[in-house]
């Protein structure tokens, strides 16, 4: 093979002048190419190629003989990418893996896609005529993609300012709490200071007093010395001295033993209060840092506490059976005592029972309609009662059915009703009756033993809890969504909807509460009952107070948890 010989300078065809060298070329030079370099799309003579090979930027570059490939290649192959691999520096991203749909290195395409089939040299697959890049509609998307990221990123630097911001709230609280611990150990200090010196100018008198006597009794004892020491010998006259002076000394020992049992009596000690310093050091921390909840219709809840207390009053003639509950909007909860034929209401922080309403049958299931007013069933009346609880709790109004209802849902300004067995209704809270739910599209019956209702706000899904069949959810229309009835719930007794869309279902028989997603899928376990055959009856929460109120068989006593 000719190698670097000079060609025609006469032929000026674009076929001969493309494969030119072009190393050659730039040194004014008319060389003929022997070697093609798919990566640079230039031609190399013989010699020019071996110093293209020799420069480290080219080594990896894939270098081609001139009879395979075809005249004008340099204009119509395109260039080989520039891209360097990430994760090996070396090389470029120069391979397609259209199974993929995915670029590397050859290194990358050996290691990631060495099973799959559609591998290609990225110039090569290009020149597809079939492939048609869209540069435009990529960008567009990636401009939209930049845009969200940006504003994403805008928020979380808005977070972390006010995540910042806060901390230092955080820390000014933590600085004046401080403040004011100190203050108050500082006014405890001074009143034990001022009672010290109180105490210690008592004392100090008392003192004053004794020494006075003291000296008195000094002076007496004395006087009664000395006029013994010169007296004369006259008997009589000495008799009275003697005597005067045991006088004296009498008085004087009986002065001193009682001056010294009142400075005894009166002697002070300081007995520190130990309990703050042990309270002190029984606490890690100044105050307690609880964090804002986030929780989103996946998030599992987790549940702490578990503290009774007792809902039964004095009227009440048998065990309480608290059949169902709902929380009120300033945070009082409102008990349905089936056993008892009452509502009672609970105080939003000590959980006692405040008010209870006497009615005429025993109340299954409760719901509240506003803030004001609830609504529950009586079975044995065939009755749906909207109960007043503003101040005093009353029967406000009853809507008369024509079966025995049981399970009570309120939404869109409607009431949901449900009989014992097969069906739910929809009434208007005048009373009207305007739709039955019981069988699907095949004819086949939705339910067959139905404990508890619960409706979305904007009533595109109902929820029933049904003993036999589990959890249902219903779409606005009465179709099915879909069922759960797995192991981990046996006989659903209660269904609760949470303002977030998570929904609450507890199992009498396999002791647990689970919660589901908006559309029922399950979500997880929320807590299962320590004890065997607890039989929960009723959930009912409140998130923004994170709070879940539960009830068991059989009970005087309801459960508060911590969600």
């Amino acid at each position: 093979m000719a190698t670097g010989r000079e060609i025609n300078k006469d032929i000026h065809s674009d076929e001969v002048f493309d494969a030119l060298c072009s190393m050659c070329k730039n040194r004014g030079k008319t060389t003929e190419g022997e070697k093609f370099c798919v990566d640079c799309h230039d031609y190399f003579c013989i010699n020019c190629v071996q110093v293209h090979s020799q420069v480290p930027v080219c080594v990896s570059h894939k270098v081609l003989d001139i009879s395979q490939v075809k005249p004008g290649t340099n204009k119509d192959l395109p260039r080989a990418p520039t891209e360097r691999c990430d994760r090996h520096l070396h090389k470029y991203i120069d391979m397609y893996c259209h199974n993929h749909d995915d670029v590397g290195c050859s290194i990358c395409m050996t290691i990631d896609h060495r099973s799959c089939k559609d591998i290609f040299y990225i110039p090569e697959f290009i020149q597809n005529k079939s492939y048609q890049v869209a540069p435009r509609e990529i960008q567009t998307k990636l401009k939209a993609l930049a845009k969200t990221l940006t504003v994403q990123a805008d928020k979380l630097k808005q977070d972390k300012h006010r995540l910042l911001k806060r901390k230092e709230e955080l820390l000014n609280d933590i600085r004046k709490l401080r403040q004011e611990i100190n203050d108050q150990l500082d006014t405890l200090e001074k009143s034990s200071i001022d009672e010290i010196e109180y105490k210690s100018k008592h004392f100090e008198g008392k003192i004053e007093e004794g020494l006075k006597q003291l000296q008195a009794l000094k002076a007496k004892v004395t006087s009664a010395y000395d006029k013994m020491e010169s007296s004369s010998p006259n008997q009589a006259e000495l008799f009275v001295y003697l005597t005067m002076g045991t006088n004296a000394e009498n008085i004087a020992k009986k002065c001193t033993e009682d001056i010294t049992m009142k400075i005894t009596a009166d002697c002070i000690e300081l007995q520190p209060d130990r309990t703050l310093l042990q309270q002190l050091k029984q606490n890690n921390t100044i105050g307690t840092l609880k964090q804002k909840s986030t929780k989103t219709a996946g998030t599992l809840f987790h549940v702490t506490g578990g503290r009774p207390y007792c809902v039964q009053v004095k009227s009440d003639e048998n065990k309480c059976h608290i059949s169902s509950s709902c929380y009120m909007e300033d945070g009082t909860v409102i008990l349905a005592d089936n056993d008892n034929n009452n509502l009672k209401r609970l105080d939003s922080s000590s959980y006692r029972v405040t008010d209870y309403c006497e009615l005429s049958g025993e109340p299954y299931q409760i719901c509240k309609i506003n803030a004001t007013e609830v609504a529950v069933t009586l079975p044995s009346r065939n009755e749906v009662n909207l109960i007043s609880v503003d101040r005093e709790m009353k029967t406000k109004n009853k809507i008369k059915t024509d079966f025995d209802c049981y399970g009570l849902a309120y939404a869109n300004n409607h009431l949901y009703v449900s009989d014992e067995f097969t069906s739910v209704y929809t009434y208007t809270m005048s009373g009207r009756k305007l739709k039955q739910f019981c069988t699907d599209q095949s004819g086949h019956k939705l339910f067959s033993n139905i404990n508890s209702l619960a409706v979305r706000k904007d009533a595109r899904r109902i929820y029933v809890a049904d003993y036999n069949k589990g959890l249902i959810v219903l779409d606005g229309n009465g179709e099915i969504v879909t069922t759960f009835n797995g192991e981990e719930l046996q006989v659903a007794t209660c269904c609760h909807l949470i303002e977030t869309g998570r929904v609450l279902v507890s199992g009498y028989k396999s002791n647990n509460i689970l919660q589901f997603t908006s559309d029922g899928k399950l979500i997880g376990e929320v807590m299962k009952a320590v004890k065997e055959n607890e039989g929960i009856l009723s959930i009912c929460c409140n998130a923004k107070l994170s709070k879940m109120c539960i009830s068991r068989y059989n009970e005087d006593n309801i459960a508060m948890y911590d969600i």
